[in-house]
Order: structure tokens, then sequence, then C-alpha cells
């Protein structure tokens, strides 16, 4: 693995809950195990703060519960000599003269500007880092999602950042790339030949990928409002997902080689008509209900939300992917908030026995679940005789337990990615024809539910969302993983 040199990373945003709840703990988590360079600094910008020390004691105070029982007095002592504060107003160029200055005291590191921002910002952050002379070189910049709202708005986002810096100095993220059990994934796919030759139409029923919450849209509904669960979860993480799923094996683990055969994936799925949207696109929004046993309000009647609004809380929508490998499988994605479980899982369904000498008790075909969250595991779920003399069979599964293999900790998935970043490994970040293609995908999606007279389905906060969700798999003939 290319080993890191030495860097600067420049947090914006470094006040916000991002930061200080992700990034600065997965990076005191690296910097604990001994993964940074001693030359690397770690600067924060906000406009809230006055200077260093308060920085610190508010970074402090949050890190000690975020960060639990991995967190000690030493550690955090020598990762906080790693910080330094700027008071920086994004908004005014004039002020990036100061970042500048702390910046060219060490010209040849690397240097990551993460943009942890409202989308708005990335051209105009853009522009001051070039006119101040930042951008050229190593520097590399990290957007957070959302790129825009439809293709129109995310390639204007996108030509405005170009402006200033090349693709290979574009990082996309996308946090769920990140998690190991989707690099398992890979692993088991492209580095094992017992999986391959099962991996295609002729074994392979159905695939399910499901990305759901228990939580509401809580403090950001200003922001969940104008955007909906097909705009925050399906066009980006849960369709990556399916192309990790899908993807044909590249030549090599090489950044772009990776992401060509993704773009495939991305390009051949099998474009939405309007009445495709009408029988397999299932939106849904919470009503009030119980959650843990604890009742949760609807989300109309959330503070921020507008009284008739018809935003999506929940979709479940059936995907096909028009290729010699994948014709006739397929692809049920399903997001939520306000739902049963929290919950990320990659569910493959195996075809059933062509005729089974155990008459019905044999009925249930194999599987494989790779759990992304609460717990990460990957099970391959087979049938097994029970003890005793009545012949009778039930599943069982295997645990392909890493954490009990290797002993050691699983990062989390942006520990993973700002490692990347630093080290320049774009493999696991979106390439702009990816996101254009999903988002061309989803357009027909959107532009449907806004000329539609119709709001969402409604389903009760705690559940699994609509009934039409169940019902679209019934029509084939299937069930989502939890109801088999």
């Amino acid at each position: 693995m290319t080993p890191i040199d030495a860097f600067d990373m420049v947090l914006f945003g470094g006040t916000g809950d991002l930061v200080m709840r992700k990034l600065l703990p997965a990076l005191y988590h690296q910097h604990q195990e001994g993964n940074l360079p001693q030359e690397g600094r770690i600067v924060c910008l906000g406009r809230s703060v006055p200077d260093t020390a308060a920085y610190l004691k508010k970074a402090h105070a949050l890190a000690v519960g975020y960060l639990g029982r991995h967190y000690n007095d030493t550690d955090w002592s020598s990762f906080a000599a790693r910080i330094e504060y700027l008071q920086l107003d994004a908004n005014h160029p004039a002020e990036f003269s100061k970042l500048a200055d702390a910046l060219n005291a060490f010209p040849k590191r690397v240097r990551v500007f993460y943009l942890s921002t409202a989308p708005d910002l990335f051209a105009p952050i853009s522009k001051s880092l070039s006119e101040a002379g930042l951008a050229a070189g190593n520097a590399r910049v990290v957007l957070e999602k959302p790129l825009g709202h439809d293709l129109a708005s995310s390639n204007k986002i996108n030509d405005e950042v170009g402006e200033y810096f090349q693709e290979h100095q574009i990082y996309r993220i996308d946090h769920y790339l990140g998690k190991e059990p989707v690099q398992n994934l890979m692993a088991l796919r492209f580095a094992n030949t017992l999986l391959e030759p099962l991996w295609r139409r002729e074994w392979i029923r159905d695939v399910q990928i499901t990305v759901t919450e228990q939580v509401g849209v809580e403090s950001r509904a200003d922001f969940y409002d104008k955007t909906g669960a097909l705009r925050d979860m399906v066009q980006n993480h849960l369709l990556q997902l399916l192309t990790i799923v899908a993807m044909e094996p590249p030549a090599s683990i090489d950044a772009d080689a990776v992401r060509d055969e993704k773009l495939k994936i991305l390009r051949a799925l099998k474009p939405l008509t309007t009445e495709d949207v009408h029988t397999k696109v299932v939106r849904g929004q919470y009503r009030a209900g119980a959650v843990d046993g604890k009742p949760v309000q609807g989300y109309l009647t959330e503070p921020d939300v507008p009284a008739h609004s018809k935003t999506e809380t929940f979709v479940a929508l059936k995907a096909e992917i028009q290729t010699w490998r994948w014709a006739g499988v397929p692809f049920y994605l399903r997001t939520g908030k306000r739902l049963s479980e929290r919950l990320a899982e990659i569910v493959i369904n195996f075809r059933e026995t062509p005729h089974s000498i155990y008459g019905r008790t044999a009925s249930t075909p194999n599987r494989l679940v790779i759990q992304l969250q609460p717990a990460e595991s990957v099970r391959l779920y087979m049938m097994a005789k029970e003890p005793g003399n009545q012949g009778r069979l039930r599943p069982v599964h295997l645990d392909m337990d890493f954490k009990e293999i290797f002993q050691t900790r699983s990062p989390e998935a942006y520990e993973r990615l700002l490692l990347d970043v630093i080290r320049g490994d774009l493999s696991l970040f979106v390439r702009r024809d990816e996101q254009r293609a999903a988002w061309k995908w989803v357009e027909p999606i959107i532009d449907n539910w806004e000329s539609s007279p119709d709001g969402p389905k409604p389903y009760t906060a705690g559940t699994w969302g609509p009934a039409a969700s169940s019902a679209l798999l019934s029509r084939d003939g299937l069930c989502w993983h939890e109801e088999a």
C-alpha cells in the first residue's frame, strides 16, 4: 500500500457536526494506531470559535463522548498537538490569505481541502483557494454529498469546481464505500473462485439492498425537506452499493479500472418509463407511531417541516440491469426513516434447487447476507439436517467473523477514506461520469413525482414502510429478507 506522505488536512466547517462527530474521531483513531506520519497537520476552519485553545476545548469535550473506550488523555494530547484552528469566513475571499500563510510554511506537503459545508459554497471556496495559490500541485479537494438536487445542478457544481481543480484532484466521497463489509464483498468476489461461477443470472434469484434508520429528520428538517430519501440515499449510497455487487471483475484494483466497471453497470440500468415509476417505485412518508416502544411524531408535525410537504422519507424500487450476467434478475433497493430497525445490508438470494428430495422442508433458498450496520458481518445461509431420525432440514449459517479471526478493531469508513485521500487513491471515490449516470437514471422518478398530484404513501413509524413496499416484491413471488 502507498505510504502516507507529510500532509496538511484543512477541514472547512471545522465546528460543524460532521467534523466533530466523524472526521476528527477518524483521524484520532489513525493517529492512535500510528498510521499518520509525524509531519501531519489538521487545520480546522470556522467562524464561531475565536482561537485554537477555545477550539480544542470544544473538540475535547465532544471527543470524550464520541470516542468512548478508545479515548485516553495521553493519545488525545499528542493528537491535539496536530490541530490548528483558523477563524475564517469562507464567504470572504480576502480571508484566504490567512490560510495561505499557514500552509505555505510547508509547501511540499500534500494538501487536502475537505469541504464539510453546504454545496453552494463548493464553487466559491474552490475559486478562493485557487486565487490564493492553493489549488495547484499536490492539492486535493473532498466534496461531501449532496452534489446538487438533479442532473443539471450536479453538472453545474462539477463544472464550477472543475474550473479550479482537475478531475484527479476531486474526491467525491461516499462513506458507504469505505465500510469494511463493502471491501470484503469485493474481496469475496474477486479474490476467491468459489463464488464467481455462481455470481450470475443462472444462480442468483434476486438481490436486495436495504439502508434504513430508526431516527426521523431530527434537526435537519430544513435540509431534508428540500432533499428527500431519493436524493439523500438512493442516488448515491444505494446505487453505489449496487455497482459493487453487480460490476464485472476489473483488470486491476487501480482506481480507474474499478470505476470503469462501476460506470458500465450504471449505464446498463434499464431506464424507467413513466409507467415504471408508477409500478416499480414506492415512495412513503412516516406518520406518528412508536419506535422501540417510544411514541414518535409524524413527519408533517416535525419542527420546520411544511404542513403539506410531499417530501418522501421512504423509497423502495425495482431496478434491472441489461447485461448478459444480470438479465432477468431484479435488484430491489429500499431506504427510509423511522423504520423498525437501523439496518444496512445486502442480501443475495440464490435460486432454489431444481428438485428437492426432502420435499417442502427444503424450499428455503441459500442466501448471502452482507451486513454493514449496526454490526458488520458476512453470513452464508445454507440448509442442514436437524439431529435425530426425522430427516428434517432447517437453515443454518456460516459466519465470517472477521473481528474474531483478525483480532483487530474494525476501522470506521471515514478512517479508510481520509487515508486514501492523503495517499492519492481514488478507488473508493465517485468519478464525475459515475455521478452523472446515477443522476440520469433517477431523474425520471424526480420528474414524475414533481408533476404528479399524488403524494407519498403514509406508513406508521416503527414499521417497515408502506404496504406497497411488500407488494412490490410479492408481484414477483418474492418477499423482503425480514419477511422470509
